[in-house]
């Protein structure tokens, strides 16, 4: 009986040690160990993803829509390659940036020259001696400059208490009523007697006849669109769309000694602090037989009563030729959770819940928060290139 015993005890050690080699093979066969994970294949994850695979390490990016290229995601329709997310005009002053892109893409000599339209009448944007004289009928900068100086000093504020006296006292009656009151309105879905002045720092008037938006020197639209251009990016970087960080950690053995996460820092932690706040957009597209619907990619509606923004036409940002045209209206929305985020409302609470959130996650050991959602701030493309370069910098030791 005791020999009995002993061998059905040594039988079951033999098959314990078996079934532990044998899970031990199946772990070591089918789980991967990545030193990266990137959640968000947006343009932040993606220059991160490349830089970390260059530098030799084994990275994978999730994404939870079905595309890669976040806000800037590129679809082709008709012909045309439609701004899935609002219109994006790649520009910079920052040299390095400028250099890196091209190496993913190679950029046309698109410039932004955006118009306003405000009941019937026609403006150029940013307010120019092109705008004054259509406004005014002025010739002279010195004329411009007298008048808008003349309706400053009519509205008498010298300490602005909200966006509207803050644009007042800084380009006067005309300008805002006709160029800025209602876009702003619509933007923000509150009277701009009710929003801070800190909104409006500044309102930029060039005196010269000149309707490039932008002041930098580099500009353009990556050739064959933006999705292109992040799809080199990622070339040799493993990519899984459709799933969401919490997914794929309940279906994966795998291990990730890092992660970088691109998505909302306060959706990370359940939002256990609070929620941070948001401005959304709603897109409206239409499909035209026409070669050229309105002549410019962008036009601003800045009448209170028109609901939406701007129409962006999108074969412009390529000068396309193709027999149909897409337009996009652009409808500012409140966001609510399980919306898309795209603006931040960087008021006082939304900035004090996020710096909460932002000494938590400097405790975080393995998880680094990255991109727009991750620093909550509304970043230019360039800004975004800038700021991973940063992080590769402190992750990686590489200097881009």
């Amino acid at each position: 009986m005791l020999v009995l015993v002993i061998c059905v005890f040594c039988s079951f050690i033999g098959f314990a040690v078996l079934h532990f080699k044998y899970v031990s093979t199946f772990e070591r066969k089918f789980m991967t160990r990545y030193d990266y994970l990137i959640v968000g294949a947006g343009l932040s994850g993606a220059v991160f993803a490349h830089e970390a695979q260059a530098a030799g390490k084994k990275c994978l990016v999730i994404d939870k829509r079905a595309h890669i290229a976040g806000n800037i995601y590129t679809q082709e329709i008709e012909g045309v390659n439609v701004h899935r997310y609002g219109a994006h005009i790649f520009h910079t002053s920052l040299k390095n940036v400028w250099n890196y892109v091209q190496k993913f893409a190679e950029f046309n000599n698109y410039i932004n020259s955006p118009i306003a339209y405000y009941k019937g009448e026609i403006y150029n944007m940013p307010f120019n001696m092109n705008t004054f004289a259509k406004m005014w009928g002025v010739v002279t900068p010195a004329e411009a400059q007298a008048k808008i100086a003349e309706q400053i000093q009519r509205e008498g504020i010298t300490e602005p208490k909200n966006l509207e006296e803050q644009a007042l006292s800084l380009v006067g009656r005309d300008i805002f009523e006709k160029l800025v009151k209602g876009y702003t309105e619509k933007q923000w879905g509150r009277s701009c007697t009710d929003l801070p002045a800190s909104i409006i720092k500044r309102l930029p008037c060039r005196f010269t006849y000149d309707n490039n938006y932008f002041n930098d020197p580099y500009q353009g639209i990556p050739k064959g669109g933006y999705t292109a251009f992040v799809r080199a990016m990622l070339k040799d970087v493993p990519v899984r769309l459709n799933v969401s960080y919490e997914a794929l950690l309940r279906e994966t053995s795998d291990e990730f000694a890092r992660v970088i996460y691109c998505g909302p820092i306060d959706e990370f932690y359940h939002y256990d602090m609070g929620q941070l706040e948001y401005r959304s957009l709603r897109f409206e597209d239409e499909i035209l037989d026409e070669r050229n619907h309105q002549g410019v990619a962008v036009v601003n509606y800045t009448e209170r009563d028109v609901p939406y923004t701007r129409i962006i036409e999108h074969k412009h940002f390529e000068f396309g030729t193709q027999e149909k045209t897409v337009i996009t209206r652009e409808h500012p929305a409140n966001w609510q959770p399980g919306d898309e985020p795209y603006y931040p409302i960087n008021d006082e609470r939304n900035t004090a819940l996020y710096k909460r959130y932002e000494q938590r996650a400097a405790q975080e050991g393995s998880v680094v928060f990255a991109g727009r959602l991750g620093a909550y701030k509304y970043y230019d493309m360039d800004k975004a290139i800038a700021a991973t370069f940063e992080l590769v910098k402190r992750e990686l030791g590489v200097v881009l």
